[in-house]
């Protein structure tokens, strides 16, 4: 089932086509024990590549393939459908590493890590939030000193999705003085890579859900980076990273989709399989109207990602419409599978059936690449700009 109000072309459907049988045979069966161990293999992220899931908004001349919002979207929400660690792993990499490099980054540095990106070969990870520096993200503290032709960074980043198997880290770190801060025109963004002498992975948090993409921090010590790693301008990172952040919300807003749509058809299923008082539950009004209710929901919040989609293809400013995207979508996924454990009842609760996984897994998507209050803040803030 996927309700799509926007038609698909025919491209779109066979990726989407690709996508889910993709999903089906290679995370499907892995999904369960992946959340159950905190891990999950790493030739998925191959195999992701050898698809082009890794390079689908990439230009060509890079290695991409170059596609529209709308289909990388589609093909994320069948990931997101069958396992949301996978999609946030997709989502991360196709949005602020490779798409900050696309738009700020020199031709030097587009070709040498986009491409390699693009293949699979490199896995892109964002490095912005602090212990001490979450939704107030440019009151971060990492420091970077110019020392001849390097930088020297000196701080810890948190909540770094995947980090501790990253091969690119997109790393804000203030460029201005702790005796003249300049705010967010104090920061700047660093391209990283693992084998730089000062960058340790540390704690790898025990989350609630999402546990199959790990969520690290990262310690800086003397963290010694080539100027020619700094991305754009120096004092812009921080401005380049909230005006990257659409493409991010769009895909937290796909994956939740995902998560909510497959509640959803679990919850049918569920409903027409399981009897109570000699009749299925699905003959039950107030089954029917949960049901209707959650898909409503779904299908509204992917109309509306959709629309924001295809306003950003054609180059229309979306910020309060990925923002919007991003509230209804993270906000349907956690109603929607809390309706679904209510549909399973004792059976909801437990491991044994998809919903419970489903649930936690909801939950951090109102908090992440800015949380429901943020969201709702930027959307006002857009309209009193437009008035």
């Amino acid at each position: 089932m996927s309700w799509a109000l926007i038609p698909l072309t025919e491209e779109q459907r066979a990726i989407q086509q690709t996508a889910r049988e993709f999903a089906n045979a290679e995370l499907a069966p892995h999904s369960a024990r992946w959340d159950r161990d905190a891990s999950f293999d790493r030739d998925v992220v191959k195999k992701l590549a050898d698809l082009g899931f890794l390079g689908m908004m990439i230009p060509e001349q890079y290695d991409g393939l170059g596609l529209d919002t709308c289909t990388y979207l589609v093909a994320l929400e069948e990931i997101a459908a069958v396992d949301a660690s996978v999609a946030v792993l997709m989502s991360v990499h196709n949005s602020l590493p490779t798409q900050m490099i696309l738009r700020y980054g020199s031709e030097a540095q587009r070709t040498h890590f986009l491409t390699k990106m693009a293949r699979g070969e490199w896995l892109g990870a964002f490095a912005l939030s602090e212990p001490d520096a979450g939704s107030d993200a440019a009151s971060l503290t990492t420091q970077a000193v110019r020392d001849g032709d390097d930088y020297v960074l000196n701080g810890v980043k948190a909540w770094v999705s995947h980090g501790s198997m990253a091969d690119v880290i997109l790393c804000m770190a203030r460029t201005d003085t702790p005796a003249e801060r300049k705010g967010a025109r104090g920061i700047s963004t660093f391209i990283l890579t693992p084998d730089m002498v000062g960058l340790t992975t540390g704690k790898k948090e025990d989350k609630m859900g999402l546990r199959g993409d790990p969520t690290v921090q990262l310690a800086l010590n003397d963290l010694r980076v080539p100027s020619a790693n700094l991305l754009g301008e120096e004092g812009m990172g921080f401005v380049y990273a909230m005006q990257s952040l659409e493409s991010g919300r769009l895909g937290i807003a796909a994956q939740s989709i995902g998560i909510a749509r497959a509640a959803l058809e679990a919850s049918v299923a569920y409903a027409a399989e399981r009897k109570q008082f000699g009749k299925a539950i699905k003959e039950f009004q107030g089954i029917q109207f949960k049901l209707a209710d959650m898909a409503t929901k779904v299908t509204a919040s992917r109309a509306l990602l959709h629309a924001a989609a295809a306003a950003k293809d054609r180059g229309q400013p979306v910020t309060q419409f990925a923002s919007m995207a991003k509230l209804m979508a993270t906000e349907t996924a956690m109603w929607v599978t809390t309706q679904a454990i209510q549909v399973f009842g004792g059976y909801g609760y437990v491991k044994d059936y998809p919903v419970e996984r489903l649930f936690r897994d909801a939950k951090v998507t109102e908090i992440y690449e800015g949380t429901s209050e943020i969201q709702r803040i930027v959307i006002a803030r857009e309209l009193y700009a437009k008035s």
